[in-house]
């Protein structure tokens, strides 16, 4: 017999427990408790900042309450009257003309800069950087002010046209163009998803390209045949984030309308008329049942890329 099996017998079956043992075990307890208290911040601000407000909005979606007298139970009263506003449907109609336009669009310009700089530009660095600011800057009040006088009567892009004899008009006041300014601003703010992009080419094996080269591809064929599907991937991953941040613009058609969501409701976003009905009209109830309708709506959209994905997304294996 030898000595461990010994040591077991004698030890009711179990393997004797050094000092080094007992060090490791404590040792694992401190880094437990050295996680819980790194993880701690995070956990206040998922249960205070998000899972809180989440399950208050979702009991005040049932009832009303005007932010100055307590809310009253109503049950689906909220959600039924979304049916009957007309308001909420043309904001509807002008949110999903904006992500549907001004994503594809936001994508295409991103993707046609990361190819031009993944030719080997010197400076690439800076221009990275240049291209990245708009994504910084372009959700600020201060570019949506700026983008206001642009596109204002007396703006920049009238001064050019009147160059060459175009006399232009008010672009922002317009109900015809009003949301095509905020679609050009969205388009705009390309950054983050060229340096995605961008990213994703520099995987690309250059062999692909070399072997397509020598069975007499043209550069049409190569993007076409190697470029595109093996960046699928990074282009559905840029197409949900997109179109979920699109969902949620705020900022730009609060200030070009100036809050109102004109002309005619033609910048009536759907954050926007949240935002009047909560705050403006103080129907915080109506306010939280379209909010939880929002929540929805996106997931309703992410979950169909994900299924459409499968017909169009190419992985490795």
């Amino acid at each position: 017999m030898s000595v461990v099996s010994e040591l077991r017998r004698t030890s009711g079956g179990k393997s004797p427990k050094t000092p080094g043992s007992k060090r490791r075990s404590a040792a694992h307890r401190g880094d437990g408790r050295a996680a819980l208290v790194f993880l701690a911040p995070w956990f206040v601000g998922l249960i205070v900042i998000t899972a809180g407000p989440m399950i208050a909005s979702g009991y005040l979606s049932f009832t009303d309450y005007s932010l100055l007298e307590p809310p009253s139970w109503i049950g689906l009263d909220n959600y039924t009257r979304m049916f009957d506003d007309p308001r909420l449907l043309n904001a509807l109609q002008v949110t999903f003309t904006y992500v549907l336009v001004s994503v594809p669009l936001q994508l295409a310009a991103a993707l046609a800069l990361a190819l031009l700089l993944d030719r080997g530009l010197r400076g690439l660095a800076i221009y990275r950087s240049v291209y990245y600011l708009p994504s910084l800057l372009g959700g600020s009040v201060a570019i949506a002010l700026l983008w206001r006088q642009v596109f204002g009567a007396d703006g920049l892009v009238n001064q050019f046209l009147a160059y060459f004899g175009i006399e232009g008009m008010g672009w922002v006041s317009h109900p015809d163009t009003a949301l095509g300014t905020l679609m050009i601003l969205n388009v705009w703010t390309f950054g983050a998803p060229m340096i995605i992009f961008l990213a994703g080419l520099r995987q690309i094996p250059r062999m692909y390209y070399e072997a397509a080269e020598i069975d007499g591809a043209g550069k049409v064929r190569r993007f076409r045949s190697v470029t595109m599907p093996l960046l699928t991937p990074i282009i559905f991953f840029n197409l949900v984030l997109q179109v979920i941040n699109a969902f949620q613009t705020f900022t730009q058609a609060y200030v070009v309308s100036g809050g109102t969501g004109g002309p005619a409701d033609s910048t009536m976003f759907y954050t926007l008329y949240l935002y009047q009905k909560g705050f403006a009209s103080l129907d915080m109830g109506y306010a939280s049942a379209m909010a939880w309708l929002l929540l929805a709506i996106v997931a309703g959209m992410t979950a169909v890329n994900f299924l459409a994905s499968k017909y169009w997304v190419f992985y490795n294996d």
